[in-house]
């Protein structure tokens, strides 16, 4: 019997899952684990997950129970899986939904059918800050005024996730419909993965949906997903965009596939302040505090939150969603909030307040799924490490360790190599991006390769021009900062070559990919390249960056220089 004969998990007491690559069975093991694990690390051979009491409860508040996650493991684990482990999943999957937050007459309650878990959980100092006195009874107690948010963050602090079935404000009125064809001239329809995004999402109208977030690739279509949920709700909505780019991106996708007319959709940024039923803002305004100010908390543009009677807050790239906007969110749970994004993951850790906050995880489709039914285009992900000469060798040695990332992010073979991929593609009639994180390096990329470059300080019409340009085939190399990690609607981009990144940022990996997976018009390949300085902390940085996207089935082709021949 080969190795390849065995089952490729082996599920280890401290929750931890080693997933086997060489195995025949190892996409199979890996799409079913992924639904309730998260990735760790991923060398070549053996990837490591970790069940976690966060990804239990998402795969909980998604409708999985105990034993068909036991199950998975089972089936596919070389080993007995721990009774510990079994254990632990049967009682944190049960913890989701044992305390609920109802609505009695006027009031928010805490209930439980557990007596004595609720004695437990008010008795709890996190808690008991968001409760008043007046317990109805044993099992139930009333929540104060505007906590209702505060007491589901505290709940999910202390191991106990609250199941939110208060219900929601309807809003005002808006008939939001969804047109078969669109105004353009192109017949128009959701897909079937966003007709069960939006139904995961509304739930029937019950008190069950109405928050949360879908996890779906770029290029897969979230903003029809959102404009989808706004025609079950007609509703006055609120979305909230990274950029003004975003937000008009927004505009014209609403306009050009549902009924709404120009004057019913405004924008709230930093050119226009205008409210509509719907109405378009940015996380950068909306967190604006004048300079002056002395007030900690004085964000003036907080008021749009309250400015009309919003049925639904839609928070595009939630994985962004920054800490005064978690904040506000918390008081306004009335309404109903679907976040959007790739990824949620989040490098300062905050995913858990994403899961109270804005809901739990109700939609995630896989990439490669997507990518075998042709929704977005195949990626070939490859990482070409590249020597330093030796006096940028020494400079790296002497460095202090806050220093040395930098170095070798700007390591002078990259240019080399990055040109040698430019002019090769070109050749071939493809669009392409360099995206780098160093203006300096960015710059002197530009001009050896005599591209046009965008970095946040460009103008919004010089950027929009620029777009348009690429589109049209006038140019066919952008060098692009850190904007490029969102809301860059550039579906005939399919080379992307990545000389620097933030660190090791796994959602900026991801966003940056997602560049590049709208699908062609002639089913061409994306390719994705990663250039790291070899042997240094660019390197470490490179295999942590990628580990969400090994999750979802991509493998990078590791190469010491660039082949025409492979590309």
């Amino acid at each position: 019997m080969t190795a390849q004969d065995y089952d490729p998990l082996i599920v280890q007491g401290d929750k931890t899952i080693l997933l086997e690559v060489d195995n025949p069975r190892y996409e199979d093991a890996r799409d079913a684990i992924i639904r309730f694990a998260e990735l760790i690390k991923s060398p070549e051979h053996v990837h490591t997950y970790k069940i976690t009491n966060l990804s239990l409860w998402n795969a909980a508040a998604a409708g999985m129970r105990a034993s068909q996650i036991i199950s998975a493991l089972a089936s596919f684990s070389r080993y007995e899986v721990p009774e510990n482990v079994i254990t632990d999943i049967t009682d944190y999957i049960s913890r989701y939904g044992r305390l609920k937050l109802e609505k009695l007459n006027d009031a928010v309650v805490l209930r439980s059918d557990d007596a004595i878990l609720m004695q437990e959980v008010i008795r709890n100092k996190k808690i008991m800050c968001h409760l008043t006195e007046e317990q109805i009874d044993a099992k139930t107690v009333i929540v104060k005024l505007g906590a209702r948010g505060y007491i589901k963050k505290a709940l999910t602090d202390i191991g106990f996730p609250a199941e939110d079935l208060v219900g929601y404000v309807k809003g005002e009125l808006l008939p939001v419909q969804l047109l078969s064809t669109t105004k353009r001239g192109s017949p128009f329809s959701l897909r079937k993965y966003q007709i069960e995004a939006v139904d995961s999402f509304y739930a029937g109208g019950s008190a069950a949906g109405g928050s949360g977030v879908v996890v779906l690739p770029c290029g897969a279509g979230k903003t029809v997903v959102g404009m989808g949920v706004m025609a079950k709700l007609e509703t006055n909505t609120l979305i909230v965009t990274t950029s003004t780019v975003a937000s008009r991106q927004w505009r014209t996708e609403l306009l050009d596939k549902t009924n709404l007319e120009e004057d019913e959709i405004g924008e709230y940024g930093a050119e226009r302040k205008e409210i509509k039923p719907i109405t378009i803002a940015t996380y950068q305004i909306l967190t604006y505090r004048p300079r002056k100010s002395e007030e900690e908390d004085n964000f003036p543009h907080f008021h749009l939150f309250d400015e009309r009677n919003w049925g639904l807050i839609i928070y595009d790239e939630v994985h962004l969603l920054p800490a005064p906007v978690f904040r506000v969110t918390a008081e306004l749970q009335a309404m109903r909030r679907l976040g959007l994004t790739a990824t949620l993951v989040r490098e300062d850790g905050r995913e858990r307040d994403v899961f109270s906050l804005i809901g739990p995880k109700k939609y995630d489709a896989l990439w490669k799924e997507l990518e075998q039914q042709g929704w977005i285009a195949e990626a070939v992900c490859n990482e070409i490490r590249l020597k330093m000469d030796d006096e940028h060798r020494l400079q790296y040695a002497l460095a202090p360790d806050r220093n040395k990332y930098r170095i070798a992010a700007e390591n002078p073979q990259k240019y080399v190599t990055a040109r040698q991929i430019v002019e090769y593609h070109r050749k071939q009639g493809d669009r392409i991006l360099v995206i780098g994180t160093y203006l300096d390096q960015l710059e002197r990329m530009a001009e050896m390769l005599n591209a046009k470059l965008l970095t946040g300080k460009t103008p919004n019409r010089e950027r929009m021009q620029l777009y348009d340009d690429f589109r049209s085939g006038e140019e066919d190399v952008i060098v692009v900062s850190k904007v490029a990690n969102f809301a860059v609607d550039l579906p005939d981009a399919n080379v992307a070559v990545q000389i620097s990144g933030t660190f090791g940022s796994r959602q900026e990996e991801a966003q940056r990919l997602g560049r590049l997976l709208r699908p062609k018009s002639d089913g061409a390949q994306a390719f994705f390249y990663t250039l790291v300085s070899k042997d240094t902390k660019d390197q470490d940085f490179a295999a942590k960056r990628q580990l969400f996207l090994t999750e979802q089935g991509y493998r990078y082709v590791i190469k010491d220089d660039f082949c025409e021949c492979s590309a």
